[in-house]
């Protein structure tokens, strides 16, 4: 049977608060964990006024502590901006208080503008000069998750605290086939962001495979696929609710999102024969339909990856329509 995940980003709907955001985010990884999905994750984003999560390491402490049995990650720590040693110390505190529940995923992206990134970076003026260390903290986060600097290299004698027998599953994250590469090389898991990037994510996903190499990780490579899926109980109504995550994709395409539109956006916004095709296009990223059609649709873009489980991200205006598409989803898999 096909695993079922959940990726949040902790959306803010136009007339909606980031306070009450974050609060709909616990809602709905308390009902993930009651629905029998396997992992919930929350994203990081950076002075953006349509998504509230920005400490996904904060986030995860409160969702632990509110929910029982589900996995909870990051989706994940942007790690060229942080220090490798203080963000495998943040998830073996997570680890130590709940063992055998929390996932580490890292990617590469600036999470925000370059303006932004400085910021992060202390103010440095070459916000890129992170994605050229990228490698290596990879490989130093891995020295301090599980205890094993060599003899000889430069941060040897140093551990990261608390010192605990477990070990947080760590997922590289990308949209392109470069995390995938890093990801093999160091025997790490690893997630195609397809709702990010609808094309080559089968070849990106295959390569991984066929490069992985076994490691104090995982033995054998680990694969998933976050794809946006729009349930509802018929496709007109699904139908209905994508158009306000096509207007939303469309609207940061061209630098102008501040925040998930209203279904009076989309009606009252004039599409051009471009945008139009944009939206044709974005739509590849995305699942909408009824139940049996979207389960279809899921295990078939599974079978076309090679993965056996999907990371959802379900979009639209209002809570009450995504926490609906994760019902009728755990209904239609039988999650539970």
């Amino acid at each position: 049977m096909l695993k079922l995940s959940v990726l949040d980003q902790s959306p803010v709907p136009a007339g909606s608060s980031h306070t009450e955001a974050l609060h709909n985010t616990v809602r709905l990884a308390q009902a993930a964990d009651r629905l029998g999905y396997t992992r919930f994750w929350v994203s990081e984003h950076h002075n953006s006024q349509g998504l509230a999560g920005s400490s996904p390491e904060v986030l995860i402490s409160t969702l632990a502590a509110k929910t029982q049995r589900i996995r909870l990650g990051s989706g994940g720590v942007l790690l060229p901006h942080y220090s490798a040693y203080k963000v495998a110390e943040n998830f073996r505190v997570l680890d130590a208080l709940y063992p055998g529940r929390i996932d580490l995923g890292v990617g590469r992206a600036p999470g925000g503008t370059p303006h932004t990134a400085s910021a992060l970076q202390g103010g440095s003026a070459n916000v890129f000069k992170g994605l050229d260390r990228f490698p290596g903290q990879v490989e130093d986060l891995i020295r301090f998750l599980t205890d094993s600097v060599e003899p000889g290299h430069p941060l040897e004698g140093i551990r990261a605290t608390p010192l605990v027998g477990t070990v947080p599953q760590l997922w590289l994250l990308g949209s392109s086939g470069q995390s995938g590469v890093y990801a093999a090389q160091n025997g790490a898991a690893f997630c195609f962001a397809h709702f990010i990037n609808g094309a080559g994510g089968q070849q990106v996903v295959r390569s991984y495979k066929s490069a992985f190499r076994p490691s104090q990780l995982n033995v054998v490579p680990q694969a998933m696929v976050g794809v946006y899926v729009i349930c509802a109980p018929t496709w007109e109504e699904a139908d209905r609710q994508a158009r306000t995550l096509d207007l939303q994709l469309l609207m940061i395409e061209k630098g102008r999102f501040t925040g998930v539109p209203s279904p009076g956006d989309v009606e009252a916004y004039s599409y051009t024969e471009w945008d139009l095709s944009r939206v044709q296009d974005n739509r590849k990223r995305m699942i909408v339909g009824a139940p049996d059609q979207v389960k279809e649709q899921m295990a078939l873009l599974a079978a076309d990856y090679g993965v056996g489980e999907l990371m959802v991200v379900a979009a639209g205006h209002d809570f009450g329509s995504r926490m609906r598409s994760y019902e009728l989803l755990a209904s239609a898999f039988q999650l539970t």
